[in-house]
């Protein structure tokens, strides 16, 4: 067999002509999707630090509805997307242990916006997510992650977690790439107009 079939493909260089690159965070409970959903969308291979749970993570880790995950992120998982040929957006999925939200903090510098990525079947596990974006005041949209049929509408998820009007909430699968790609756009199209919003408010008090 050619040896070379076992070579990790090349990772697509950044363009000659990239200048500018926007940093978006996705966080959420543990097992909500967030390494799925860096895979599916990036260009590159993605960084990831997934690690096998094994005995020691025993009544730290709680995998309450998801006993079928086997391994878990300890630090952070890295993609890349090329918006064009100057601007590469840099895309991070957080730990969603209790025990590595300590990372968070460093994952936030520099970061535009976040995608707060929920299971429904746990959703309390989005509760610290939201509230350290919001202590942060970085803007964020919720997408809802689909683990088969939801039993409940967008609108009672904002209820649930106390969302402002202006804050979007969307559905998504993590696993597939157009799915995927939908959720970064709405997080972009919000920033805008959050932008767009602010220039105005400032072309009024000037």
């Amino acid at each position: 067999m050619d040896s070379r079939s076992s070579e990790p493909a090349a990772r697509p260089p950044l363009q000659t002509t990239a200048r500018d690159g926007v940093k978006i965070v996705i966080v959420g409970g543990f097992g909500v999707g967030k390494t799925t959903m860096v895979r599916s969308v990036s260009e590159i291979r993605p960084l990831s630090t997934e690690e096998v749970m094994t005995e020691a993570g025993v009544g730290i880790d709680d995998n309450g509805d998801v006993l079928e995950k086997n391994t878990t992120t300890v630090a952070f998982d890295f993609g890349r997307i090329s918006l064009d040929a100057e601007m590469v957006l840099y895309l991070f999925g957080a730990p969603g242990q209790e025990r590595f939200w300590f990372l968070w903090e460093r994952l936030f510098a520099g970061t535009l916006g976040a995608v707060v990525l929920v299971d429904t079947r746990r959703v309390a596990d989005s509760w610290y997510a939201i509230d350290r974006l919001e202590h942060h005041r970085m803007p964020f949209i919720v997408a809802r992650n689909n683990f088969g049929s939801p039993e409940h509408s967008l609108e009672d998820l904002r209820e649930a977690l106390s969302l402002s009007p202006n804050v979007p909430v969307i559905d998504c699968d993590a696993r597939a790439r157009s799915s995927s790609k939908d959720v970064l756009i709405t997080l972009v199209r919000h920033l805008c107009e959050l932008s767009a919003a602010r220039e105005e408010r400032e072309a009024e008090a000037s």
